[in-house]
């Protein structure tokens, strides 16, 4: 017996495909927008030269001059040429160290290299006469004997009414190291290459105690510092003494 197979059903059956479903072809649309949206914005990017995030924390040519600038005017500043030194004794005749002077934006660099001191702070100076005689009298006392008494006192400078420590000679206290060695650089407005070496010259002393910079509390004078306070600030003895050239 022959079967026949009606032909509503061989035509359903030639004509049924494979659809795609719809949440699928909805991702790979959303795939391609993607895809293009990215090769916009490269290629907008490459375009315009717009930078990166990477880019904008870049240093610029512009501003690696300018810091390669700032740093040479520094070193320029420390490491320019000395117009007068000064070679520190004590009062033996015994070397401590080497003081420089140079010119500089603002004013004057001193530096100061001493060893061989006793350690703790000793007072600074720049004193009025380029004499460092170990044993020698007080230009304003013949009869005050002592180790370079023969500089005079401070460099008092234009003003000759200043009191220490306003004169042009009075620098930051010296700190000696418990190696006894020590060194400090300060930048001063109020010496010059004319007031150090003018005729009778200049010398660099330390001294032996610190320098109270003639701060005296009310409490301990109540009619403030007495004159000699006022001259040198308690420095105590001379111990080393440099006479200034240029």
């Amino acid at each position: 017996m022959t079967t026949v197979t009606p032909a509503s059903q061989t035509a359903v059956s030639q004509t049924t495909t494979t659809q795609t479903p719809p949440s699928l072809r909805r991702a790979r649309r959303g795939g391609a927008f993607v895809a293009l949206a990215a090769a916009a914005v490269l290629a907008a990017s490459c375009g315009t030269g717009e930078e990166s995030p990477a880019d904008e924390g870049a240093a610029s040519p512009q501003d690696t001059a300018a810091t390669t600038a700032d740093a040479g005017g520094a070193d320029e500043q420390q490491g320019g040429q000395a117009f007068a030194t000064a070679d520190l004794v004590d009062p033996e005749g015994g070397s401590l160290g080497t003081v420089e002077f140079v010119e500089v934006d603002g004013g004057t660099l001193v530096t100061v290299e001493a060893s061989g001191l006793e350690p703790g702070f000793h007072g600074l100076h720049i004193h009025t006469t380029g004499l460092c005689e170990p044993d020698s009298a007080n230009p304003n006392d013949p009869e005050e004997r002592g180790a370079f008494l023969s500089a005079g006192g401070h460099l008092v400078g234009p003003d000759d009414e200043a009191s220490h420590p306003d004169h042009a000679g009075d620098l930051p206290p010296l700190y000696v190291a418990g190696d006894g060695t020590a060194r400090i650089t300060t930048l001063t407005d109020r010496l010059d290459r004319e007031l150090l070496l003018d005729d009778d010259g200049t010398a660099v002393m330390i001294h032996e105690d610190p320098d109270n910079l003639a701060h005296i509390p009310e409490r301990y004078a109540p009619e403030g510092p007495d004159e000699d306070t006022l001259m040198a600030g308690d420095g105590g003895s001379r111990i080393a003494c440099g006479v200034v050239v240029g």
